[in-house]
């Protein structure tokens, strides 16, 4: 937090002498680029009021590589900020008081090595590590089911997770080890009952793999039960998702209770930070997104007993992509006005003794409680991860939603109801309506990574690695080693490269399967046209799906294969994390009729571009290339000159016209 704020600026939050009620803590999501230009902006940000950082990494440092690998390439300060060492860091924090930021890093496969980086520089400043707060998300399992930056399979990434839980309760006892992410389990689809039971299975996990360990006394355990925090997702349907949250804290308490004995409510707590729905910001009239993040945003602050920690709001045009500064703080001034203009704090809980509310929430809670039995008698979330059996779930409710709004049940203002519109002066203007990293972002950090690599002690380095991999080989806690591999100037590929030595890589379920989700005329009528493709083929049109990059969002690729096989197509998914030399060499060991790619992290260009040389390299230029993805205007008109067939973008949300359109592109081919 910052030490003190200018007039102009606005109350103190946090101020301990300040009489006004206390708000959550206020954060937007940012970083890109680089360390310098993110740290510019953090700056900015926390002049304007800002409470508390929440600090987005790009896909390379997620997953676990340098700028310099291969499949960093188009992917360096995309969705986020590039930190590869310990130099990084100290440009990513410059001028920032560590012993008194609140800070939210989210970070999964590689938390243990962010933190021991933010340690290691807080240390370096002279800041006794016990006075650092914080949180690290540190949730792999839902990367499994939904955001995809795991790196190792369920077992060692659980004890890795421990170990930050166990060396944080021994030196940073203000931080939250793990942020149970029931966010990304939302915008995957899942509805309230699946979003509750698939986090506190999580939950459960940790905490019983922590139990379990030899340096956790008992009499300690209730007090880390207490650090255990959730990050949740808050949509438009308001009324349920305020019971959802509610439905949580009781749930939660109800847990740590009977199944952890702590008797201290206060380590009872349902301490949560959100960020309300990006899933249902639309890029058709985006102005609209304004008011869909407001009302969402009520449903996490109204109820008292149930309101949030911290919160941090997408950007209005983030259907679109990278939102600037500005849109950055007409999200921030949200918050504030909801805290400092009304009486929202001043009241005691709303709906308490509502009949209404707290029928929902004993509903919410008999469905989530009936999901988590089936997932421990399956031996719980890591069992339920490598079985497949949560993922199908999310694709399968994720089918119904998008059908649901295809077939106009459920309806979106702008898509499918209401859709015609004045142009948006927001976007309509010479200047673009969101933010673009600047190519040049990625030899830049690629060069200043070479540099740091030859001004450090190789030697010492060398010994940390590899000390790094005996801890990692043993029951020894992670984090020691990984402090002092970050003080001798390793790497983030480095850190993830020994890791990968001792526990090798994981590939989850694509949850791809099943019965058919898609019926009706529609559909009936595109199987047709594929079976008639079949005759001209002499087999059935078969569909390769592949997702380029570092890219981890599969829920539209997802969506498509099962379109596509409801439809009558063979289909090839393999998942995601793909080159695109294994792309097209899939495509052709497959014989495939029709490729389409997924990206959604903004290194559509170089990727794309990359998938057609080789295409045409390959003799594959009769093949039907399709792209999905986030995908501007501009870039969308270079990339159908440079030989792509057809651009979708959020606005597309009917995957039948999807699928139509493709077997009209294979009739031309063929």
């Amino acid at each position: 937090m910052v030490e003190k704020e200018s007039k102009e600026n606005g109350p103190a939050a946090f101020s301990e002498t300040s009489k006004a009620p206390r708000p959550w803590l206020m954060r937007t999501y940012s970083g890109h680029s680089s360390a310098i230009a993110s740290n510019a902006l953090y700056r900015t940000n926390l002049k304007r009021g800002q409470t508390g950082l929440s600090v987005a990494f790009d896909l390379p440092t997620q997953t676990g590589y340098d700028a310099d690998h291969p499949l960093a390439r188009g992917e360096v300060g995309k969705v986020g900020v590039p930190i590869s060492h310990l130099g990084d860091m100290r440009a990513l924090f410059a001028d920032i008081p560590l012993e008194k930021m609140n800070t939210s890093m989210t970070i999964n496969a590689t938390a243990p090595w962010l933190l021991a980086l933010y340690i290691a520089l807080a240390e370096e400043r002279g800041v006794d590590s016990a006075m650092l707060q914080g949180t690290v998300q540190n949730d792999i399992i839902k990367e499994y089911l939904s955001r995809g930056t795991y790196i190792f399979p369920p077992e060692p990434s659980l004890r890795l997770i421990r170990d930050v839980v166990v060396h944080c309760a021994a030196h940073l006892p203000k931080w939250n080890p793990t942020n149970v992410c029931s966010y990304h389990l939302q915008e995957a689809g899942a509805k309230p009952e699946e979003e509750l039971a698939f986090a506190l299975a999580t939950a459960i996990a940790v905490l019983d793999c922590v139990r379990a360990c030899e340096a956790i006394a008992p009499d300690d355990f209730p007090r880390i039960v207490g650090r255990i925090s959730f990050f949740v997702n808050a949509g438009i349907r308001f009324v349920t998702e305020m019971c959802k949250m509610r439905a949580f804290v009781e749930l939660w308490d109800e847990i740590t209770r009977q199944r952890y004995g702590v008797e201290d409510p206060t380590f009872r707590r349902f301490r949560y930070g959100v960020q309300v729905n990006s899933l249902g910001l639309t890029e058709q009239q985006p102005e609209n997104n304004v008011y869909r993040i407001l009302l969402e945003t009520l449903s996490v602050v109204l109820s008292k007993n149930a309101r949030a920690r911290a919160v941090q709001l997408p950007a209005w045009n983030e259907a679109m992509g990278l939102p600037r500064e500005w849109d950055q703080q007409w999200s921030l001034r949200l918050q504030q006005i909801l805290a400092y203009e009304t009486d929202l704090l001043e009241f005691g809980d709303l709906f308490d003794g509502s009949p209404v509310v707290a029928e929902k929430v004993e509903t919410l809670k008999s469905g989530a409680l009936a999901e988590l039995a089936k997932i421990e008698a399956m031996g719980g979330a890591v069992a339920a991860v490598e079985n497949g059996y949560m993922k199908r779930r999310l694709v399968q409710s994720n089918s119904r939603r998008l059908h649901a709004i295809e077939e106009g049940t459920q309806k979106v203002v702008g898509v499918n109801i209401y859709t015609d519109s004045a142009p948006s002066p927001l976007v309509s203007t010479s200047e673009s309506a969101v933010l673009t990293v600047d190519a040049s972002a990625e030899k830049v950090q690629i060069a200043n990574l070479h540099a740091w690599r030859e001004s450090r002690d190789q030697q010492a380095v060398d010994r940390a690695l590899e000390a790094l991999k005996a801890a990692a080989a043993s029951q020894d806690n992670i984090m020691p080693p990984s402090i002092l591999a970050a003080k001798a100037g390793a790497t983030t590929g480095e850190w993830a490269a020994a890791l990968r030595e001792v526990y090798g890589e994981f590939r989850a379920p694509t949850g791809v399967g099943g019965e058919a989700q898609a019926a009706g005329e529609p559909v009936a009528a595109i199987r047709a046209r594929a079976e008639h493709l079949a005759k001209k083929l002499g087999r059935r049109p078969k569909f390769l799906v592949g997702k380029p990059g570092l890219d981890g969002h599969s829920n539209g690729a997802e969506q498509i294969a099962a379109a596509a096989r409801d439809c009558g197509f063979d289909v090839v998914y393999e998942g995601i994390r793909l080159t695109p030399a294994r792309i097209v060499n899939t495509a052709l060991e497959e014989g495939v009729h029709v490729i389409g790619l997924s990206v959604l992290s903004g290194s559509h260009l170089v990727l794309v571009e990359d998938v057609i040389d080789r295409m045409h390299k390959a003799g594959m230029q009769a093949v039907p290339l399709v792209l999905g993805g986030i995908i501007p205007a501009q870039d969308a008109k270079r990339l159908t000159k440079a030989g792509v067939a057809r651009v979708f973008t959020p606005k597309d949300f009917k995957l039948t016209a999807i699928m139509e359109e493709i077997c009209t592109l294979l009739d031309e081919s063929v």
